[in-house]
């Protein structure tokens, strides 16, 4: 049996805490709340929840904003940065770091995935 929770399918063999990770948006410390809040062990594996836990925590989930929401969101908000000409939205645009890391040393990967116009 598969279960799915925003579209995401949810490992059985996991605890709840750590299944829970696997949609996009919740974090460990999330995960934990959602668990604190409905009352359920951590470490209850996924396949051991019956209907009901599982459609309260759907129930719980859906008031977050999560997956292709969010995506969409965080990617407006770099789009905005980007349109208003500010450093952060310079710096995404040259696809170097954005919050204050160095450049000289460490910024291999960014460095890598840049793209240059000649």
């Amino acid at each position: 049996m598969v279960i799915r929770i925003c579209g995401v399918n949810i490992i059985e063999n996991k605890s709840i805490l750590f299944a829970l990770t696997s949609i996009y948006g919740i974090g460990k410390s999330r995960s934990k709340l959602i668990c604190d809040n409905l009352n359920i062990n951590y470490y209850i594996k996924v396949k051991d929840l019956n209907k009901e836990k599982i459609n309260i925590i759907r129930k719980k989930i859906s008031n977050f904003i999560l997956e292709g929401d969010l995506r969409r969101e965080i990617m407006l908000n770099i789009k905005r940065l980007i349109d208003i000409n500010c450093y952060r939205g310079i710096r995404h645009r040259k696809k170097l770091p954005v919050r204050g890391q160095r450049t000289k040393t460490n910024a291999k990967t960014c460095k890598k995935l840049r793209k240059f116009k000649k």
